[in-house]
């Protein structure tokens, strides 16, 4: 399973308007259609390695993409057949329908399987869940590799709904730029290894997946707190905070403190009682305080984040502190990122409805802070719009105690300065490529240790 790096991703909106947009510049609907399906071939004749193709076309536009596909391979000499759904609806699907010089079979449990067959049955604009016998239909192909175009059929292009495609692809072709439900669950899991065809549209990149990740390496005259001072504060269960102190250090902070434990992971963090967190907020060096991880919910924990909040350092909120903070984030001039989960993000914020995305966009701009609203299909967002998603991920990471390590890289980063977004985002990748290099057997404190 693989995604494009920093590839963007449009909405089923933002993507009709970018076609809009190519029409008023001189760059025909038709034109589109041809780009799309002759990157559609392309992606087929690779595939199928000289094996038939059927191609299944439905009566939309994404039909038309698969009628496309089909000429071009037929003119390259590969066997293909083309089965429909139903007769063209639009007037490019017709167009597109009216250069295929095949024969077009109707589509039902009938049809003969081919080792590759094109999905190019619905796209983007779904707006409801297949019907139960075209989904078992589809189910009758599951043996043979799948080309999805654009998206699986049977997936809400947004990511709101959670409609799960009846034939998972092994290869989804995205048409122009990404779309939500090629990096949100359910449906991301459906998409296979998704590529991504560049069809001559201009693709806003405010909101794209994962960059490539890169460690910053501190510069020639760097110091412990040039590379950034983290202070962490330990809760009732100091195992926690613990694991964040020590994630923050391996993650690039030059000086880390751990107030409220008696213990310290590594000899290199300073401990100090809980007497010393106030002074230590008020130590100009601290670039990012982190409080919430193993700190349940009541009044000692809002006292100490009204302290933070109070003390304007920039911050990392998770766990039980985030709903601590709220009543104030917005209108506290302080950077901060938040951490939650979905158990967390659901509690917090009640009211958001949507897809994750724009639940993390909306809390985002409700709290004025960065929200890593984590999963496996993890969303950072920040206030202005932008949005970063980073699936896939590491399904190793699925354990206890790597949302305080994630608290911790968020630390490091955040202490260095600069954008919060970007802090975070860095953060992600950081805990993501450390997930992925240990792999199976991974426990949190495997992600610290060298």
């Amino acid at each position: 399973m693989a995604i494009p790096l920093g590839a963007p991703i449009l909405t089923t909106a933002a993507m009709r308007e970018a076609e809009a947009a190519c029409a008023i510049q001189g760059t025909s609907l038709a034109e589109l259609m041809e780009s799309a399906g002759a990157a559609v071939a392309d992606t087929a004749w690779r595939m199928a390695a000289g094996s038939p193709i059927l191609i299944l076309c439905g009566p939309g536009n994404n039909g038309g993409d698969g009628y496309v596909a089909a000429r071009l391979l037929a003119g390259r000499g590969a066997t293909v057949r083309v089965a429909a759904l139903a007769d063209p609806t639009t007037k490019l699907a017709t167009a597109a329908r009216a250069r295929w010089t095949g024969p077009v079979e109707v589509l039902d449990g009938k049809t003969r399987p081919t080792p590759l067959i094109v999905d190019a049955l619905f796209g983007v604009g779904l707006s409801r869940p297949l019907a139960d016998d075209l989904a078992a239909t589809l189910r009758g192909f599951a043996a043979s590799r799948i080309l999805a175009v654009d998206v699986p059929s049977g997936a809400d292009g947004d990511g709101a709904a959670g409609w799960v495609p009846p034939l998972p692809a092994d290869v989804t072709l995205a048409l122009g730029a990404l779309k939500p439900a090629h990096v949100l669950l359910p449906t991301a899991a459906a998409c296979g290894h998704i590529l991504l065809a560049p069809i001559g549209i201009w693709a806003s990149r405010a909101m794209h997946t994962m960059p490539a990740s890169e460690s910053a390496q501190p510069d020639p005259d760097a110091h412990k707190f040039s590379r950034g001072m983290v202070l962490v504060f330990a809760g009732p269960m100091p195992g926690a905070a613990e694991l964040t102190a020590a994630a923050a250090l391996r993650a690039g902070a030059g000086y880390v403190v751990l107030d409220g434990s008696e213990r310290a992971p590594f000899a290199a963090i300073v401990v100090e009682g809980e007497e010393k967190f106030g002074e230590r907020l008020d130590d100009p060096r601290v670039g990012a305080v982190v409080i919430g991880p193993g700190f349940p919910a009541g009044d000692d924990l809002l006292f100490d984040v009204e302290a933070a909040l109070d003390s304007g350092k920039p911050l990392v909120l998770d766990a039980a502190a985030i709903a601590a903070a709220l009543p104030r984030l917005s209108e506290t001039p302080c950077k901060a990122i938040l951490t939650p989960h979905e158990g967390e993000f659901a509690r917090t914020f009640p009211q958001l409805y949507g897809s994750k995305i724009d639940r993390a966009k909306a809390a985002a701009v409700r709290t004025q802070a960065v929200v890593v609203y984590k999963g496996a299909d993890t969303i950072i967002a920040a206030p202005d719009g932008r949005i970063v998603a980073a699936w896939p991920g590491s399904p190793w990471l699925a354990t206890a105690g790597t949302g305080d390590v994630l608290a911790g890289a968020c630390g490091a980063m955040l202490a260095r300065g600069g954008d919060p977004f970007d802090a975070a985002v860095a953060a992600v990748g950081w805990h993501i490529a450390r997930g992925q290099a240990i792999g199976p057997g991974l426990v949190a404190d495997d992600l610290v240790r060298a």
